[in-house]
């Protein structure tokens, strides 16, 4: 054993050892919080001053993370903010949580892994463990910051630490945190392994693999079979609506059998940072193998033409009052992704009102979770949440249920609506809804 990775042990074990983490997002946030819990010292580095700021007054900007919980770490100094790659070279385990979006060409964009490695590679010590968790490629480790982190000379499993341990958050779930997910771990060489499990071992499960490119494989593998199972219902659902048929009935239904199945529920489209995007990245990559991944391109094709399908769908609703989208009014009821969380990322909402916008219709929206749209990469959108009330909804030649969030009161919806674009099946079983809503 080294003696660089025999301190490391004893720092982890001991919970001297000082984590550091990069991108303090809906990954990086919640996993800082988690091992300041279990006693670890933690700072929490982010390019965006208002993230520190906040995090240093000890108020959380996510609104399902708990402010109380912040500021309890602030206050016994478990917990700071840091805005300087300096400030790194104190960490001995830095973990990477930055973005890892697609470009308009549905290839990977790596810029902020790129410029995360070269700041890393400028602090980087002889006794520190890096570990990337943003989902990307297989490979991605090895190839990407393999080279520069031992560009100076450091040797990875003697010098300095290197693995690739998946996110797997998901925001708003109650039932499910960093605390009792099991971890994927996968080390660039054995010592790399050892330390790894030993970190996350203090916060939950570890689930050891052969190597880094296993462990990115397996983020890929979770991600894509959800998208392709979401394809498939979102393909069925189109199906079902011209055959007169509830998917929904038919989906309870089969989840009845107790072997063999598992229930995926249709939507306006995908959203999130991972479904939508991460199925891409394993597309691109095997191009280097000659290969095509076609059923991935397939399900990524239906998943995208949803929000296509749920425009044409209000123009159908609207066309039994004799209107068009051109100057027809439309609210758009939730931007988040899926219900009761503020986030936006990749949202099919964003598509919808863009199509909606482009051919004419009047846009307003209400999200009781995302007061103000924030520009994205794709869209900026600058609307304002509207009061959700009786006299709104009775202004609008149609209301569209992108987000079906717990705080909407649908009866009411329905009941004070002209007409209501349903995508999430939450007005089902509202009496008098069907005369009033057209499922999308």
């Amino acid at each position: 054993m080294t003696e660089h990775k025999k301190n490391l042990l004893t720092k982890i074990a001991d919970r001297t050892a000082v984590v550091g983490v990069i991108g303090l997002g809906y990954v990086g946030l919640p996993l800082a919080l988690h091992f300041a819990r279990q006693g670890f010292r933690v700072l929490g580095y982010d390019l965006d001053p208002v993230k520190i700021g906040a995090l240093n007054r000890g108020e959380s900007y996510i609104k399902h993370v708990s402010g109380a919980l912040v500021q309890e770490l602030v206050d016994t100094g478990r917990l700071k903010g840091a805005s300087l790659a300096s400030d790194l070279a104190e960490a001995d385990c830095i973990q990477i949580c930055v973005p890892t979006p697609l470009t308009d060409k549905m290839e990977p964009d790596l810029s902020y892994l790129n410029s995360t490695a070269e700041m890393v590679a400028g602090v980087i010590r002889p006794g520190q463990l890096v570990i990337l968790e943003s989902t990307t490629y297989p490979g991605t480790t090895e190839e990407l910051l393999l080279p520069r982190l031992s560009a100076g000379g450091l040797q990875v499993g003697r010098d300095f630490f290197l693995a690739f341990s998946p996110e797997r958050e998901d925001p708003g779930n109650k039932n499910f945190t960093a605390a009792n997910t099991p971890k994927v771990v996968g080390g660039v060489t054995e010592a790399c392994l050892e330390v790894t499990v030993a970190l996350y071992d203090c916060i939950t499960q570890t689930v050891p693999v052969s190597s880094t490119r296993a462990a990115e494989m397996t983020k890929i593998l979770e991600n894509t079979y959800r998208s392709v199972n979401i394809a498939l219902v979102n393909e069925l659902k189109v199906l079902a609506h011209r055959m007169g048929i509830d998917l929904f009935e038919v989906i309870r239904a089969a989840a009845t059998k107790p072997f063999g199945y598992t229930p995926f529920f249709p939507g306006p489209g995908l959203g999130g940072h991972c479904i939508p995007i991460d199925p891409f990245y394993l597309s691109w990559k095997a191009k280097e193998y000659d290969f095509t991944t076609r059923l991935i391109h397939l399900a990524g094709e239906i998943n995208v033409a949803m929000p296509s399908y749920v425009v044409e769908k209000v123009a159908e609703g609207l066309n039994r009052f004799k209107k068009s989208l051109n100057g027809s009014k439309i609210l758009m009821l939730g931007v988040a992704y899926k219900k009761d969380i503020d986030d936006d990322r990749e949202s099919p909402g964003y598509a919808i009102m863009k199509m909606l916008k482009e051919k004419g219709a009047e846009l307003s929206y209400n999200d009781p979770w995302i007061p103000r749209l924030r520009p994205t990469r794709k869209y900026d959108f600058t609307l304002v949440s509207v009061p959700l009330t009786p006299e709104m909804l009775a202004e609008q030649d149609a209301v569209v249920v992108v987000t079906d969030h717990s705080d909407y009161d649908f009866k009411a919806i329905v009941r004070h609506a002209r007409l209501v674009i349903d995508t999430r099946n939450a007005t089902a079983n509202i009496e008098g809804a069907a005369e009033k809503v057209v499922l999308a």
